[in-house]
Formats: C-alpha cells, sequence, structure tokens
C-alpha cells in the first residue's frame, strides 16, 4: 500500500512540475502568456487633436470600436486644437492609469515631457498618422504614404489640364496645411515633386508668387482661414485673370477656397471653377464633388488605419512585433519611428461609388 501511495505521489509531482515547466517555457518566450492575460480588460488612451473635422470623430470612433472588440477598454479625447489641452488630456490618461496611448497629435513638437512621462511608466505610445517629432518616446506610427498623397492630387491637375499633351500655360495656386503637422511637408513635397517642373517651364503660373510652403501653410487646417487667403489672392493678383487650379491639401480647406471662388464669381455663367483638389473623403466634400463643384478627394480609409494602430497596440501590450513595412522613411528627428503605411486612393466623380459607395465607406444614402 505504501508503495503504490508512493508512486502516486510521486506521478501527481511529476505532473505539477510538468505543468510548472510548460508554464515557465511560455513565459521565457517573451512573458507572452503572462502579459496576454494581463493586456485583456486594460484601458487604452486615445487623444485626438479635434471635434471641428469629421474626419477626427471617425478617427475616434474607429479607434474605440477596434479596441474593444479586442477586449479593451478606451477613454477617447479630444484635444480641441489647443496644443497645452492636449498635452494635460495626455497627463491625465497616463495618471488614470492607461496601459497604452494612441495620440494624433496637434503639435507635433509640443509632446517630449509628457512622453517621458509615459515612458517611465511604461507605456507604449502609437503615433496615429501624425508623426510626433523630437523623442524618442514614440514606439510606433500608423498613418498612410502621405507623399504619394500629394502626387496624387498634383498628378490629377496635370490630367485635368492636360499638361503632358502640351496644353498651357496655366494659372495655379497652392495651399498647405497646417506648418506644426509633419504630414504637411510630405503632402506638399509629393505634390511639388510633379508641379514643379511645369512650373519651371511656366506651363503653371503661380500668379500670386506663393510657392514657397513657407508662404501656403494654413494654421490647424482651418477652412476659414484659407477662404481669407484665397480671398486675397483674388482680390490682390487676379483682376480679369482667371484661376484654373487650386493644389489644396485638405477637404475642410478646400470648402474654404470654393467659398472665395464662389464669392468672385465661378461656378456661374462662363466662370468655371478651376480644378479643386482634397483629401480625406469627407461627406461634405465628397457631395460637393458629385454635384460638380470640389474636383476630387483622396480616400484614406480610415477603418483600416484604425486596424493598424489597434493591432500595433494589442501587440505591443503581448510580447509581441507589431506588423510593419517601412523602417526608413519617417525619422522625427532623434529615431527612425518603425511605420506601418496604408495607400491612399483618388477619388472624383468617375469612381466614387466604386470605391466609396460599394466598399461601404458610405452608403448612398448618405450622398444625396
Amino acid at each position: 500500500m505504501r508503495t503504490r501511495r508512493a508512486a502516486l505521489t510521486a506521478i501527481a509531482g511529476a505532473a505539477s512540475l510538468a505543468l510548472t515547466l510548460t508554464a515557465c517555457g511560455q513565459n521565457s518566450e517573451g512573458g507572452s502568456e503572462e502579459k496576454a492575460g494581463s493586456a485583456k480588460g486594460a484601458t487604452i488612451g486615445i487623444a485626438m487633436p479635434t471635434k471641428s473635422s469629421e474626419r477626427w470623430i471617425t478617427d475616434g470612433a474607429n479607434v474605440e470600436k477596434d479596441l474593444k472588440a479586442k477586449g479593451y477598454k478606451t477613454k477617447l479625447v479630444f484635444g480641441e486644437d489647443d496644443p497645452d489641452q492636449q498635452v494635460s488630456q495626455i497627463e491625465n490618461l497616463i495618471t488614470q492609469g492607461v496601459k497604452a496611448l494612441v495620440i494624433a497629435a496637434i503639435d507635433n513638437k509640443s509632446l517630449n515631457n509628457v512622453l517621458q512621462q509615459a515612458a517611465d511608466a511604461k507605456i507604449p505610445v502609437i503615433s496615429y498618422d501624425r508623426l510626433i517629432l523630437g523623442t524618442k518616446n514614440v514606439d510606433y506610427y500608423a498613418s498612410f504614404d502621405n507623399e504619394k498623397v500629394g502626387k496624387l492630387q498634383a498628378q490629377y491637375i496635370v490630367d485635368k489640364l492636360g499638361l503632358e499633351s502640351g496644353k498651357g500655360p496655366f494659372n495655379i495656386e497652392l495651399f498647405a496645411g497646417s506648418n506644426d503637422d509633419n504630414n504637411t511637408k510630405y503632402f506638399f513635397n509629393g505634390a511639388m515633386s510633379v508641379l514643379q517642373p511645369y512650373i519651371d517651364s511656366k506651363k503653371l503660373v503661380v500668379k500670386s508668387g506663393q510657392t514657397k510652403l513657407t508662404q501656403v501653410t494654413t494654421l490647424r487646417w482651418d477652412g476659414a482661414t484659407a477662404q481669407k487667403r484665397m480671398e486675397d489672392i483674388l482680390t490682390s493678383t487676379y483682376g480679369s485673370a482667371k484661376v484654373d487650379a487650386v493644389l489644396s491639401p485638405y477637404d475642410g480647406i478646400s470648402i474654404g477656397i470654393i467659398a472665395a471662388l464662389k464669392s468672385d464669381g465661378y461656378g456661374s455663367g462662363s466662370k468655371k471653377l478651376p480644378v479643386v483638389t482634397g483629401q480625406d473623403a469627407e461627406l461634405a466634400s465628397v457631395k460637393s464633388i458629385i454635384a460638380g463643384q470640389q474636383s476630387m478627394t483622396i480616400y484614406k480609409d480610415l477603418r483600416k488605419l484604425a486596424q493598424v494602430a489597434t493591432d500595433m497596440v494589442d501587440a505591443s501590450l503581448n510580447g509581441k512585433k507589431p506588423e510593419i513595412n517601412d523602417t526608413k522613411s519617417y525619422d522625427n528627428g532623434t529615431k527612425v519611428v518603425p511605420a506601418y503605411l496604408l495607400q491612399p486612393v483618388s477619388v472624383d466623380k468617375s469612381n466614387y461609388v466604386k470605391e466609396l459607395v460599394d466598399d461601404g465607406y458610405y452608403t448612398a444614402d448618405q450622398l444625396k
């Protein structure tokens, strides 16, 4: 009997030891099992720039939805285009014990100190669409191919004006985004890589003379600011001359530009609206495209961007490496931030149904 009891005890002990060793073995490979268990139910902080843009409201909602689908809790805040307010919001999220941060920066150089606080608390940071500059404390970057956005906008102008077949000269005015957004230079430089040869050959003429990035930025991407600048250009420069194209980096800016043009008589009688570009496929601008006012927009599927950011958070909290496809392009001044870049799509009246409706981004009723 004693022998049988001893054997059973030995078997039980071996089984217990095997379970212990198995658990240790799993944890030794990056601690994934333990981290996975502790990560589920964790709270993730999401800091978006403003509620004044349809685009950022959509982003915030998408990221929240995807994180919750993976079992996380969320805290979503909007900085209302105030850099100090965003810093304070992120500080509060850190104090509240969030386990990761997804940040679309208002001012990409204002977050250094607060992100050091995040690093001290071992909180991974995902830079969302706008690259955060000047700090080592950014783990990953989720965005689109921003230089390609500008190239697509510029190529649309080239195609619509027939520049490649030798037509011209045409008058063009240039607008860029906010000077505190790192994406602004990528959009503008991408566009100018296409447009500059035609400017040099005088096939495109910038009558205002405002061709440098520092001359054409639009603080906070504000449509009213763009409208005022367009009005000033029309008054001071054009007289009886006609604007043939406007490079606009974003739909909200495009709406302001078109308002200024319409106030000057464009879009009525024989004074046709110029080619006006845009970005983000915001609902009002897609309707404007359908109505024959704004010419095009760049469609960036925000559902996919939210999923990329969510996957980056999930991998970071579970001892895994997120999927990335760019390790060279995005130097924030302190480090090259590993990135995953999605592809933008040019959309106009000819393909909006295929790209936006058939893809489920909008319903046909929303665009009526």
